[in-house]
């Protein structure tokens, strides 16, 4: 019986035609198009918050039971990434490529207890974090490994997020809206968490472009609505 397929979901401000012949995703799944289990969902030229995208395609009755929710600009460096969401989807409700084991009070992201005085953002313990991330503008770029994968998590990065889409269904749990880039990730997971899902790491190979803005207007602004609603 062959593997079920896999709805890949992602959105990007280039247009159709830029998306497939410069960014990284785009590129990545042309190099992987031969395999016919997975199924791009893109959406082009948007400008749309993220929660937006991800929840159409959850309650669209078309999308497969496995839906992968990824940014633009990730390369996959992995050429049997299909099977590893699989088995990762097969251990826990919810994978990640990076994430931590525990969650703290005012958390201002997956991988860092806090904020210091001066802004500077502090690392949790290499104990509590998981999964291995490259970076770097090119494919097969300079590794971060935060620990072991394959653990169960409370908080995982939202580069890349797969899900079990009749578990998100049945529990009700979505991506907030007001969460349009920043964040959403994280008040995702603790949604997960509470309704009873399993988050955990997986072994995929990707390479993201992007090291984050953390500390941004943007990100400021994310921030203080995250803890207005969770209030921790």
């Amino acid at each position: 019986m062959s593997s079920p397929k896999l709805t890949l979901v992602a959105a990007t401000r280039l247009a159709e035609t830029a998306f497939w012949s410069q960014s990284a995703l785009g590129l990545s799944l042309r190099r992987l198009q031969a395999d016919d289990r997975l199924v791009p969902r893109i959406t082009f030229s948007n400008s749309r918050g993220l929660p937006l995208i991800y929840n159409a395609a959850t309650e669209d009755a078309s999308a497969s039971e496995w839906v992968l929710f990824v940014h633009d600009d990730v390369w996959f460096d992995d050429f049997f990434l299909m099977d590893h969401v699989h088995q990762g989807l097969q251990a826990f409700d919810v994978i990640g490529v990076a994430g931590n084991r525990r969650r703290q009070p005012r958390q201002p992201g997956w991988a860092f207890t806090s904020r210091a005085p001066d802004g500077r953002f502090v690392w949790d313990d290499k104990a509590f974090l998981s999964g291995t991330v490259a970076h770097g503008r090119t494919p097969f770029g300079r590794l971060s490994r935060f620990g072991p994968s394959e653990v169960g998590c409370e908080l995982l990065d939202g580069v890349f997020l797969a899900a079990r889409r009749s578990r998100l269904l049945d529990t009700g749990v979505r991506f907030d809206p007001r969460f349009s880039f920043h964040f959403y990730d994280l008040d995702f997971c603790r949604s997960a968490r509470d309704h009873g899902l399993s988050l955990g790491t997986w072994p995929v190979a990707l390479t993201h472009q992007s090291g984050g803005a953390f500390g941004s207007a943007a990100w400021e602004a994310a921030w203080k609505l995250y803890l207005e609603k969770w209030g921790d």
